[in-house]
């Protein structure tokens, strides 16, 4: 099947010799291609041609700024997800801000530009602005660096949405609310997640190669740490049960025992919960509630940083304004130690 390219220009022309012969352009007044239509060379001419001319057309312009950050390795060495994501973001930025002269990055009224712009977007999604502002703050802060442009007028913009988590902790009754509603398949992430703290896309490429029997190792995908997480009891029985029925390669596999897609998985993980009542929580929120527990058992800021892969500010930062602050079981212990101390002291 021969494909239409749009805007081919031909021209046949006599040869002195009396022959007739035809070229081919990429458009009226472009550069001539090469090689026969339809052929391999003819078409990567073409490409050429208009990849040149879209070049040529965004110069100086965001646009530009954009396709050299995707061109990086700082964004070709982020996760297949996160790019994804970007890409999703830079679409929108493109959309309004495609042709927006570079010259103008560094005056005072451009920020005020791009702040109405991120308001534009909070009216359907206020996370969604705020994520549309990172990627745009993520490219000229690379564009910045790199001597591209002269400002990056979305440093320290803030935020138009926030949410607070304190206290989306799962607790023990919680963990068992949900074991009772939820499917046999889905037991196993959920332990896997309070034992080990990874995040869900860590924990679906989970091979049985990782797990040694006393050691789960494995190189998080986010980041690129390298953690190794010795295996508590609890784990350990309910992984060592799934290995002897091994189905593939791979821990988590859906009830069929085939391999989970993210959102696959998030959307059985949200039905069980609601069957389960449970609302308000999320398997992210198992990132953090594997932090907290680990606080309440004791284990320092280092420990909890080296079994999760979290860093010592992260850790530090969940346990001092997010969790441990909120966790009705820290108030709990508090007050038994002061009952103790009461009674001994009388």
């Amino acid at each position: 099947m021969r494909v239409q390219l749009k805007g081919i220009n031909r021209s046949t022309k006599r040869l002195a010799d009396g022959t007739s012969v035809t070229y081919w352009y990429a458009w009226r007044g472009g550069p001539r291609l090469t090689g026969e239509p339809g052929t391999p060379e003819f078409m990567a001419s073409y490409q050429q041609a208009c990849s040149e001319k879209q070049q040529e057309r965004s110069a100086g312009t965001l646009q530009s700024l954009i396709n050299a950050y995707q061109r990086s390795t700082d964004f070709l060495d982020r996760a297949p997800r996160t790019r994804a994501d970007y890409i999703k973001q830079i679409k929108k930025i493109e959309t309004k801000f495609g042709t927006f002269p570079i010259a103008a990055l560094p005056s005072p009224k451009t920020r005020g530009i791009f702040k109405d712009w991120r308001d534009e977007l909070a009216a359907a999604s206020r996370r969604q602005a705020d994520y549309a502002w990172t990627v745009l703050a993520l490219i000229l802060a690379w564009a910045k660096d790199r001597g591209k442009c002269a400002a990056n007028p979305c440093e320290r913009g803030g935020r138009v949405y926030s949410a607070e988590r304190n206290d989306k902790i799962w607790t023990d009754e919680i963990e068992k609310t949900f074991r009772e509603a939820a499917p046999a398949h889905l037991h196993l992430a959920l332990t896997l997640a309070l034992w080990t703290g990874q995040r869900q896309g860590d924990l679906l490429r989970l091979t049985w190669g990782n797990y040694d029997g006393e050691w789960i190792r494995l190189r998080q995908s986010k980041t690129g740490t390298r953690v190794a997480v010795p295996v508590g009891a609890p784990l350990k029985e309910a992984l060592d049960a799934e290995k002897a029925r091994k189905r593939g390669a791979l821990v988590l596999l859906t009830a069929a025992g085939s391999k989970w897609t993210s959102d696959g998985f998030r959307t059985s993980w949200h039905k069980a919960a609601k069957k389960a009542g449970i609302s308000g929580l999320t398997f992210h929120d198992l990132r953090g509630s594997a932090v907290t527990r680990l606080g309440i058992a004791g284990a320092s800021v280092q420990e909890i940083a080296t079994l999760t892969g979290l860093s010592l500010k992260d850790v530090q930062e969940m346990l001092d304004s997010h969790y441990l602050a909120r966790d009705p079981t820290m108030a709990k212990n508090a007050v038994r130690k002061l009952e103790t101390r009461t009674k001994s002291a009388n």
